[in-house]
């Protein structure tokens, strides 16, 4: 689930998503009970909702309308 931070976490724009998503992988059953490496898990398609949010924060930073429209991401 994702955290809503009353103050922004340090490490820029998408450091947020960016735990959320750490913290995800590093609970999921695919990491504890099977104990194969998050890197694996997230190529298995473990946490995908996290991972497409945090590609969509990345990809707004090189998008040139997200000066109007803000970035995505918390």
């Amino acid at each position: 689930m994702p955290k809503y931070y009353e103050d922004k976490p340090e490490g820029g724009v998408c450091a947020g998503l960016k735990e959320d998503l750490g913290e995800c992988l590093l609970q999921s059953d695919c990491v504890v009970q099977e104990g194969k490496s998050p890197r694996q898990c997230l190529k298995e398609g473990h946490c995908s909702a996290l991972k497409y949010a945090f590609f969509e924060c990345r990809r707004s930073m090189l998008d040139n309308r997200a000066r109007f429209r803000g970035r995505k991401g918390y």
